[in-house]
């Protein structure tokens, strides 16, 4: 018997069949296809998107968690000035849930954990063309605001080691705890040329010389995007900030910057310009104005400066909600959405962070102000970075093995080993290194002795187990030791004086006393920092009751050693004149009090220098080494007109003698190339490292340069007793400045070339070349 099917059923089989047949026939889109190009997937996924979904990609918010957090603390008035923390008023964590779903958000920042992240991006996943979200943190010294993370010393201290190759493999450490934990973007290298003391964020840089800060800025951006950043184990470097702001006209960070063309080409283009080369794929702008435009609509920095003239190929994002500062702050904009189309027509990216933005935008194409193909130029360069570092493939963590990449053994070595080089010795009257047989009882305290502040600023507590505070690394590597301590509390501003005078008494009773001292920057007590972002300060002195804690212990009569633990330099004449012993070790990361404690008792012989000039005051601003030469034409009246402590200095417990500076040529062309060659002997009785550096000065030129430049350095090890000859390849190139009209040359003339143990005139031999 035939069976007739129901006419339903019928039209079901019907839609069916033809489903089938639609789903065979059609092709997965391209822009889901990880075999097709980079280039192809862009340009199908760009051509599928409306409008709305192109903007969204431009906009950024902070995570679901920062927010609830920042609900609970901040009020609405708190976020105008608050640029580390934010929410937004009117707007729930579920909205913003919603609008990820929506495919309305394109990025967050400061996602903390796995869990979040994978979070996130399944939200993402659900919007109609599935488009992942990149995530960016200010992973600046390791992902040090994530709790497990390895924390490395800060790039100041970084600095110090004059190594860039360990820059480099932190980087790519970093860049591995990073995507095991969700993220894929750090807002770092910051290669600022660091020209202020007062400033907080000195820490965050690599010193004050150009070429210093250019090459360790580029083996930043290798570890961390290798030679191109393809790949589910690399990350986005983003050079900040561009540009000034660490030359502020009163110290604060965001405050004008008035710099002309000369000096910016000089002093701070040239990390910049050495980032891009290494192919740095991210910027972000400063919050600063630079001589009289603000940076965030600066079409000539942008645009002209760094897209046309160094090739700039990535995508550039706004610091903390800068874009409204344009016309909040800095008054050139009359309201939002004028300031989002001044930064978005000067070159501006993207877009940190939060609503407005998207409306505004949209409303700025349909108006014809902003081209569509403006935002395709934004867009395509983030959806570039998305496909390229795996996300669409893969935008999940997967949080077991996270475990085993982060803090792991390698990583710890790694940490331990940066600690131990970018520790200087300041000073040593002959009481280092320690002999534990004679000092048996030691006093230790101050502020920074016994706990996290080691860490530095960008940074947030991590499981205690994880990190060696000066107190403990004393206790481990000097075990017969007895040693006494008194909790100062780590809270600066808030010293007890009566705690301040009760360790001049302890330390009579000792026969060694350790003074740790120096600024406090962990994020988690934001209002109690007194170092880091937006912590500027107007003296660069010891805060509080540091200073009396210093001179009560040293009055005491007991041998005292003071360990500095800051981001920046400090101004302690004082104590360097009277303590028989001073330590600079910035802001060592984990392992940090082991260091300290290894440079004290001689397991370690320091080998660090230092990258920026140390003050004497807050009146010696500014201090750099590679000032003009009428700079002290007239020298200061009362008082000292050279540095405490100049660049390029560092004791270590062995002595280097310096022989036989030759050159291979006296007299070159503007084309050819020398071999500068100097014999270093460690001539102590202790095995080290020294940093050989080279430096030059262009006698006479038609604008003026430089005492000294820094144009090479090398670490060398050296055995007891031990000589090697070091040498340097000095192109003429290195030569070259811009002349009285601004054109790059290298000009005829006389040229010293000195070589030694730093910038000081007393510790370098000298050469001299013809450039013909």
């Amino acid at each position: 018997m035939k069976r007739i099917l129901p006419v339903a059923s019928l039209v079901l089989f019907i839609c069916l069949v033809s489903f089938s047949q639609k789903n065979i026939n059609e092709k997965k889109p391209i822009y889901l296809d990880p075999k097709e190009t980079v280039e192809k997937r862009v340009a199908d996924l760009l051509a599928r998107m409306t409008l709305d979904e192109k903007v969204s990609q431009m906009d950024q918010y902070v995570g679901l968690e920062h927010m609830r957090s920042a609900e609970k603390d901040l009020t609405a008035e708190d976020l105008k000035n608050n640029t580390a923390r934010g929410f937004y008023p009117g707007i729930m964590a579920s909205d913003v849930e919603k609008m990820t779903i929506e495919g309305k958000i394109g990025s967050f920042l400061h996602v903390l954990t796995a869990e979040e992240a994978n979070q996130l991006q399944r939200l993402a996943l659900k919007s109609r063309l599935k488009i992942p979200l990149l995530i960016g943190i200010d992973a600046i010294h390791g992902n040090a605001q994530v709790s497990g993370s390895t924390v490395y010393p800060t790039n100041i201290g970084m600095a110090s080691t004059f190594d860039p190759s360990l820059v480099e493999i932190s980087s790519r450490e970093t860049a591995l705890e990073m995507r095991a934990t969700g993220s894929q973007w750090t807002f770092n290298p910051n290669v600022e040329v660091a020209r202020d003391p007062r400033w907080g964020r000195v820490g965050e840089t690599f010193g004050e010389d150009p070429y210093l800060v250019s090459l360790m800025g580029v083996a930043a951006v290798k570890g961390y995007q290798g030679s191109d950043f393809t790949g589910t184990d690399k990350v986005l470097a983003c050079v900040k900030h561009f540009i000034g702001g660490s030359q502020p006209a009163n110290g604060t960070n965001g405050a004008p910057a008035d710099i002309s063309e000369r000096t910016l080409r000089e002093i701070f283009f040239p990390s910049f310009i050495a980032a891009t080369k290494a192919g740095a794929f991210t910027y972000m702008t400063s919050h600063n104005e630079l001589n009289g435009v603000p940076c965030h609509t600066n079409s000539w920095l942008m645009k002209d400066v760094l897209r046309k003239e160094w090739g700039f190929k990535g995508f550039i994002v706004s610091d903390w909600m800068d874009i409204e500062h344009v016309s909040d702050l800095h008054h050139t904009a009359e309201n939002n959405k004028e300031a989002f189309f001044q930064s978005v027509d000067a070159g501006m990216d993207m877009h940190m962070h939060g609503p407005d933005f998207h409306e505004k935008i949209v409303q700025l194409v349909k108006e014809g102000r902003l081209s569509e193909e403006r935002i395709n130029e934004s867009v395509s360069k983030i959806l570039e970075a998305k496909f390229k570092l795996g996300l669409f493939e893969n935008p999940f963590v997967d949080i077991k093995a996270s475990k085993t990449i982060l803090f792991n053994k390698k990583h710890q070595a790694t940490a331990l080993d940066a600690s131990r080089k970018s520790i200087v010795l300041l000073k040593n009257t002959g009481i280092l290194p320690l002999d534990a047989s004679k000092f048996k009882n030691v006093f230790v305290t101050g502020p920074n002795a016994d706990n996290q502040t080691i860490m530095g600023d960008w940074a947030l507590p991590q499981p205690e187990e994880n990190i060696i505070t000066v107190l403990e690394g004393l206790r481990r590597v000097s075990p017969r030791t007895s040693f006494s301590f008194l909790d100062q509390g780590w809270n600066i501003r808030k010293m007890d004086p009566a705690k301040v005078k009760q360790a001049g008494e302890l330390a009579k009773k000792a026969d060694l006393a350790i003074v740790v001292v120096g600024d406090y920057s962990l994020r988690n007590n934001w209002n109690d920092k007194t170092n880091g972002e937006d912590m500027d300060r107007s003296d660069i002195a010891l805060a509080g009751l540091q200073q009396e804690l210093v001179e009560n212990i040293y009055n005491s009569g007991t041998p005292t050693i003071v360990v500095l633990v800051s981001g920046k330099p400090l101004g302690v004449e004082w104590i360097a004149d009277k303590v028989p012993a001073l330590v600079e070790s910035w802001e060592p990361g984990a392992f940090g009090g082991q260091a300290i404690a290894e440079i004290l008792y001689g397991k370690v012989n320091p080998s660090a220098k230092l990258p920026i000039s140390i003050p004497r005051h807050v009146g010696h601003i500014q201090e750099v080494y590679n000032h003009k030469p009428s700079m002290y034409f007239h020298p200061y009246a009362i008082g000292e007109s050279t540095s405490l402590f100049p660049f390029g200095y560092g004791l270590s417990y062995t002595s280097y003698k310096y022989d036989n500076l030759k050159l291979s040529k006296e007299t070159i062309g503007d084309k050819e190339t020398i071999t500068v060659s100097v014999d270093v002997t460690n001539a102590g009785k202790m095995d080290g490292e020294e940093i050989t550096q080279l430096y030059i000065r262009d006698e006479f030129s038609s604008a003026t340069r430089p005492v000294k430049e820094l144009k090479d350095f090398t670490r060398v090890a050296l055995k007891a007793g031990e000589t090697k000859k070091v040498k340097f390849e000095l192109p003429a190139s290195k030569l070259a400045f811009y002349d009285k009209n601004m054109k790059w040359v290298v000009e005829p003339g006389n040229f010293k070339i000195m070589v030694g143990s730093s910038s000081l005139d007393k510790d370098l031999k000298v050469a001299n070349l013809l450039v013909r």
